[in-house]
C-alpha cells in the first residue's frame, strides 16, 4: 500500500517526473512529438498549402479523436476505481474476519491455556502479513511473529504463503477439537472465519492478476 496526502498537489505537480506512466510513456512521447515536427517541416517549407488546401480542416480530426480518447479514458478510470473499491472491501472483510475470530476464540479458550491464546493472538495478524507478502511477490519473515507450533523460518516462501499459514491455522483448532477444548458446534461456528481467510486471499488474487497504473488508482 503506497500512502499519499491527496490534498497535497503542489508537491505532485513537481514530482511528476517520478510517475511510473510518464517513465513508460516518454518514449512514445518524444518520438510522437519528433515525427510531427518533422510532418510540419515537410508540410510547410516544401507543400506550401494554400487557403483552400483540405489541410486546414485537420483540426477537426484531431477534436473528433480526442472526444473518442476523453471516452475510453472514463472507462479506464471507472474500471480502475471499481477495482480499488473491490480489493478495499476485500482488505476490510479480512480485517472484520480477524476481529471475529479472536472474539470468537477468546470466549472459547479455557483462559489458562496460554499456549493457545498465544499461537492464535500471533497466528492471525501473520495470516495478513503472509497475504500481503503473497500479493507483492516477496518474503519478508521478520514481519512474522514466531510463537508455540510455529517458526517463520519453517514457511517455505515459494509455495503460496496465505495457505501454509491458513493450513497452520485449522491444524491448531483441530487440535483443540480432538483434545476436547472446543465442541462440534464451535467448528460449525468458526468455520465462517477461516472459509473467509481463503476467500478474501482468492479476491485479492483476482483483482492482483491484472494490475493498474498508480495514476488510474
Amino acid at each position: 500500500m503506497i500512502d499519499y496526502d491527496p490534498k497535497d498537489w503542489l508537491r505532485f505537480i513537481f514530482s511528476i517526473h517520478k510517475s511510473d506512466t510518464l517513465r513508460k510513456l516518454a518514449p512514445v512521447l518524444v518520438g510522437m512529438a519528433a515525427y510531427c515536427l518533422l510532418v510540419a517541416y515537410v508540410v510547410i517549407e516544401y507543400l506550401h498549402p494554400g487557403p483552400d488546401s483540405d489541410l486546414k480542416n485537420v483540426y477537426i480530426m484531431h477534436s473528433l479523436l480526442g472526444f473518442v480518447i476523453s471516452l475510453l479514458l472514463v472507462f479506464r478510470t471507472n474500471t480502475a476505481y471499481d477495482r480499488w473499491w473491490e480489493g478495499r472491501k476485500a482488505w476490510g472483510m479480512l480485517t472484520n474476519n480477524s476481529r471475529n475470530l479472536a472474539l470468537k476464540l477468546a470466549h472459547m479458550l479455557e483462559p489458562d491455556d496460554l499456549e493457545s491464546r498465544h499461537f492464535f493472538r500471533a497466528m492471525i495478524p501473520n495470516y495478513a502479513f503472509a497475504l500481503k507478502n503473497h500479493l507483492r511477490g516477496h518474503a519478508q519473515p521478520d514481519e512474522l511473529e514466531s510463537c508455540p507450533g510455529f517458526d517463520p523460518a519453517e514457511l517455505d516462501f515459494i509455495k503460496h504463503q496465505p495457505n501454509q499459514m491458513a493450513k497452520r491455522l485449522f491444524g491448531k483448532m483441530d487440535e483443540l477439537y480432538q483434545r476436547g477444548t472446543i465442541r462440534p458446534e464451535h467448528i460449525l461456528v468458526l468455520n465462517i472465519e477461516f472459509t473467509t481467510f481463503t476467500e478474501v486471499c482468492g479476491i485479492c488474487e483476482r483483482i492482483h492478476t491484472t494490475p493498474i497504473p498508480f495514476s488510474y488508482s
